[in-house]
């Protein structure tokens, strides 16, 4: 049989071991041709291969229920669950996401499953309900690829322990996370691999789990023995399984965090086709970070395990030392670790992918909010232009971060901006900071840049006009100015104004650009409900102004078309300019 041909899990079960080898081979040539030409993630899917066609031989899902987490490395998943097209062919591709939906296979996708630790504590829940309904089938999580260092992990393992009840945790022990792993807990899980599984000091059985090992874990034969003994079981077990992250691709071995997503690349040498040398936002960051190691000796650089959000490659980091720490795919440690550095005079800066710090409002608000501390958070992969699956949109940091009181948050329209909003951020000593990287527009400032901002929430106007006041948040302020150029081919003149704070309102230009106009458009990266555009609204319309709020939509989407997904919500400057005009 050839992998074409499967069109549901059944199709493998009486495949001997070499036809499941040969099935094997043809996934990694699978994702290799799917991710070189789109990019994708490369590294967890091929050292996925052989436990996931284990699972998907030795249980019967979907009457099994089996849960992904961190489904960056469920392609082999979707492979024998009726979707090989969409890593087979081009044309295909746009019809798979990167990872599980509901959407996609109702019947297999249990989940949506795009961010970090939750499946253990999903599977508590399906575990309940099928004790209440007093049905018999096997639950089974597949966590990993640094996944077991996110706090939801180490709850569900509590919770499940507790449970006398069938519960299977598979876990995919790469030694990986994005980057390498961090965190004494994979100090204990190489203690394991290194007695095979034997140590008398084991963590799982500690949360009363049993325990399996298998050594070989990308040996397709092994993992099926070892979860056929576990089937069925009555208690929670932990089978840990211990892989290599790229496996079959010497590339993606030799280079595992490069490896772990992967823009398009020549398959043959593993090199970018498109390499981008230029200056940007993530540059900007990471001579802003290099500059502080050396200025302050009370630096501090934080990371839960996205480096890359820094720019910061393994030898970088090697030689910034004690000045870097990573706590693991574990957010609101990341928070708390930047309060509690900030609170005893560390000069702290913690970079963050904002669709990923959604785990950590309590501790935004608790711990660093609540608390006298002055630090530094960027905030990366924001708005609409940064990732298009649906678990990893950046609508909503906005409304998010600006919720919570006591915390300033800037956005930068351009480079030389976000570069000085760094620097001020780092230095002042009264406020809590938080800057947003910019994603959607790359530009250069062509006025003044500000370079102390502890006059708070004062906008800056960038053209004075009349009539018309247009608000561009951000990299968004470029949709303002070309808004502003097609109104005046209308013979409007308009005011263009940046704002810099996205958290608060300058109520005083608001009441002396209401004097001579009628009208103020706000346009921002993100959410409209919640967001930047209505806190000023509420400023603005008591004092006659009429406010028009232009962002995206309250919604979710998946996979999108930018431009289409532009146009829907009226994001286009000449869809902004008609309804303005049509409004005066």
């Amino acid at each position: 049989m050839e992998l074409e041909d499967i069109k549901s899990p059944a199709d493998i079960k009486g495949l001997s071991i070499e036809e499941l080898e040969h099935i094997a081979e043809q996934m990694r040539q699978a994702v290799l041709n799917r991710t070189s030409q789109i990019g994708g993630h490369v590294g967890p899917n091929l050292g996925s291969v052989e436990t996931i066609i284990a699972m998907h031989y030795v249980f019967d899902a979907p009457k099994d229920r089996l849960v992904y987490d961190v489904s960056h490395q469920a392609f082999p998943h979707k492979m024998l669950t009726g979707r090989v097209d969409g890593y087979l062919y081009r044309q295909d591709f746009p019809k798979v996401g990167e990872y599980t939906s509901p959407v996609e296979s109702p019947e297999y996708d249990i989940f949506w499953a795009g961010h970090t630790s939750p499946s253990l504590s999903l599977c508590v829940g399906l575990v309940k309900a099928r004790q209440l309904k007093g049905e018999k089938y096997n639950v089974v999580a597949l966590i990993g690829d640094g996944a077991l260092s996110g706090g939801e992990a180490f709850e569900g393992l509590d919770a499940g322990g507790a449970l006398n009840e069938n519960f299977i945790c598979i876990l995919n022990d790469n030694q990986m996370s994005i980057a390498e792993d961090h965190g004494g807990m994979y100090k204990h899980l190489q203690h394991l691999r290194e007695t095979n599984g034997t140590a008398a000091d084991n963590l799982f059985k500690a949360f009363n789990w049993d325990y399996v090992y298998v050594a070989e874990g990308n040996n397709v034969a092994k993992l099926i023995e070892a979860l056929q003994k576990v089937k069925d079981t009555q208690r929670p077990v932990v089978v840990h399984v211990n892989t290599q992250k790229g496996e079959g691709y010497t590339p993606a071995e030799e280079y595992r965090e490069a490896f772990h997503y992967r823009d398009p690349f020549d398959i043959a040498t593993g090199e970018l086709l498109i390499v981008n040398p230029g200056e940007n936002s993530t540059s900007v960051l990471k001579n802003f970070i290099n500059r502080s190691a050396q200025k302050y000796p009370t630096f501090l650089a934080i990371s839960s395990a996205t480096p890359d959000s820094f720019g910061l490659n393994a030898k970088e980091r090697e030689i910034l030392g004690k000045h870097y720490i990573d706590v693991g795919i574990a957010e609101q440690t990341g928070v708390s670790v930047m309060a509690g550095a900030a609170r005893d005079g560390a000069k702290v800066v913690y970079s963050v992918v904002g669709t990923f710090l959604q785990r950590a409002y309590d501790q935004l608000l608790e711990d660093w909010a609540m608390d006298p501390s002055p630090a530094l958070m960027v905030v990366a992969e924001t708005g609409i232009a940064a990732n298009k699956d649906q678990t990893h949109l950046g609508f909503w940091d906005i409304p998010m971060i600006s919720s919570i009181p006591d915390i300033l948050y800037l956005a930068p329209a351009n480079l030389e901006e976000f570069d000085a909003m760094l620097e001020w951020g780092l230095s002042q000593d009264r406020f809590k900071v938080a800057v947003r990287q910019a994603v959607y527009s790359i530009e250069h400032a062509d006025y003044e840049v500000e370079k102390d901002y502890s006059d708070i929430n004062r906008f800056k106007v960038i053209k004075r006009g009349s009539k018309v006041a247009l608000i561009g948040a951000g990299d968004f302020l470029i949709k303002a100015r070309q808004t502003a150029e097609l109104l005046k081919d209308k013979g409007i003149e308009a005011t263009v104004i940046n704002p810099l704070f996205i958290s608060g309102v300058d109520k005083d230009l608001l009441a002396s650009i209401s004097k001579d106009h009628t009208l103020v458009a706000t346009i921002e990266d993100g959410s409209i409900e919640g967001g930047f555009g209505e806190r000023v609204a509420t400023v603005a319309s008591p004092l006659g102004l009429k406010t028009l709020v232009f962002g995206v939509e309250k919604k979710f989407v998946d996979r999108f078309n930018l431009k289409e997904l532009e146009t829907e919500n009226n994001l286009r400057p000449e869809q902004i300019a008609d309804i303005i005009l049509a409004n005066l």
